[in-house]
């Protein structure tokens, strides 16, 4: 049944009311350009903090702490009297009342922005969903650092050398960027930290494996880069699979669609997106990959007033037939021009259209190892790893956090130490 109570102390002003599902990348850029214009905003999310989902795979590593790619929402909005957060889930849009639905009331708007970014997508297989680690949000990598951590401590206890060996073993299906930076990460700490840690271990026994189910790494980003990352992967020791592609897994056993099968307690599923998007879009919105199909204005198809960001968004064009890529500069360029069409829109001007400028792909592999596709050139090693990391210190959110992380990376450069490997439990209660 749909709660009908009004979301509360939300006023009714003569401003126009811009409702944003979402604080991810395009959801808070667009906040960000709008909060001082004669716009009421309201931002619903699930969280009340952004996360910066480029360096999620660093807090599942043990090499940063989940505060320093946080940052609070509400310490956006707290200068805008016209401004407010909610921390909900939205249920359902209701399109012919202009209104929204969540687990904590409705919402009348008069411009609707979904910006709800994606989901894992297991892709129907349910064995691979109930047991499977997936890494969207920074408590997903939280739980994978303290599942990794918890492991290597069982596997002290075992003298069983299978047993031990299905503790440590580490496999990863996608070999996209999060899984190509997991598994540098992860083979680094088992070269300089886990052999320091657990010298009881036999840590020979632990095997990092990708797999991958096209025939290269990196798909999407130029042949020299997915040469190169899986080159260097292999020197890490990792081994690299390509064509396998991961159809079940129990929690012990790993099933490819060859009929292959590999022991191991530990998946971590970083294959396959889906669009995270609220009930109540007729079916002509419908776009490739569950995304929503919008127009070159953002506008969701067969709606007036109401507009999809980002990873949830479909934007067919001559350059991008099947959608741009779901990567964060488009994320932000789209928020940014929705901003500027959205005054454009109550001072009568025409809109402007979204063209995706494209400024390269990155993706780091490990310690001084990076590739990197940019316009005109082609980068690997120191290189490309240095601008990686100064691309991504300068696109986190807030001063401190900048801060936190740099001091961290350099501590972890000169020490090769990740000082945060914590295993964390959450409290039990009697029931428990």
């Amino acid at each position: 049944m749909e709660n009908i109570n009004t979301i509360q102390n939300i006023p009714d002003t003569p401003k126009k009311r811009i409702v944003i599902i979402g604080g991810g990348f395009a959801g808070l850029e667009l906040a960000k350009k709008l909060c001082a214009k004669p716009f009421q905003l309201v931002m619903i999310d699930k969280n009340n903090y952004y996360q910066f989902q480029p360096l999620l795979y660093q807090i599942a590593t043990a090499g940063l702490e989940a505060g320093s790619v946080s940052f609070p929402l509400r310490k956006y909005f707290q200068k805008y009297k016209n401004a407010h957060f909610r921390l909900g889930e939205v249920l359902k849009v209701n399109p012919e009342k202009n209104e929204i639905v969540t687990d904590i009331g409705s919402l009348r708007y008069d411009y609707l922005v979904i910006a709800t970014g994606t989901k894992s997508n297991f892709f129907g297989l349910e064995n691979i969903y109930k047991n499977a680690l997936g890494m969207k949000s920074v408590t997903d990598a939280i739980y994978i650092r303290n599942y990794l951590l918890n492991n290597l401590e069982k596997a002290l206890n075992e003298t069983d050398t299978n047993k031990i060996s299905n503790y440590l073993n580490i496999a990863i299906a996608g070999g996209g960027p999060t899984g190509v930076e997991l598994a540098g990460a992860l083979a680094e700490m088992k070269k300089y930290v886990f052999n320091k840690d657990y010298p009881e271990l036999d840590l020979s026994l632990m095997k990092i494996k990708i797999f991958e189910g096209s025939d290269v790494l990196l798909n999407g980003m130029s042949a020299y880069a997915s040469e190169n990352a899986k080159r260097t992967l292999e020197k890490m020791g990792v081994e690299v699979l390509l064509n396998a592609k991961v159809t079940d897994y129990d929690g012990e056993k790993i099933t490819l669609d060859n009929g292959q099968i590999f022991n191991s307690k530990t998946l971590i599923w970083a294959t396959g997106v889906s669009a995270a998007k609220p009930d109540g879009f007729h079916h002509q919105s419908a776009g490739i990959g569950m995304r929503i199909k919008v127009d070159r204005y953002n506008r969701i198809a067969g709606y007036d007033n109401i507009f999809a960001l980002g990873d949830v968004a479909f934007m067919e064009t001559l350059d991008y037939p099947n959608g741009h890529p779901q990567v964060a500069p488009v994320a932000l360029q789209q928020g940014k021009l929705l901003a500027k069409n959205f005054q454009n829109i109550i001072k009568n001007k025409p809109l402007r259209e979204f063209t995706y400028k494209n400024k390269g792909t990155m993706a780091t592999i490990g310690r001084n190892s990076a590739v990197a596709d940019l316009p005109g050139i082609k980068l690997s090693g120191f290189i490309a790893w240095f601008l990686w990391s100064i691309v991504h210190l300068l696109s986190i959110v807030g001063a401190k956090n900048k801060v936190f992380v740099l001091i961290d990376w350099i501590y972890r450069y000169f020490t090769y130490d990740q000082s945060l490997r914590l295993l964390i439990k959450h409290k039990t209660t009697h029931s428990e």
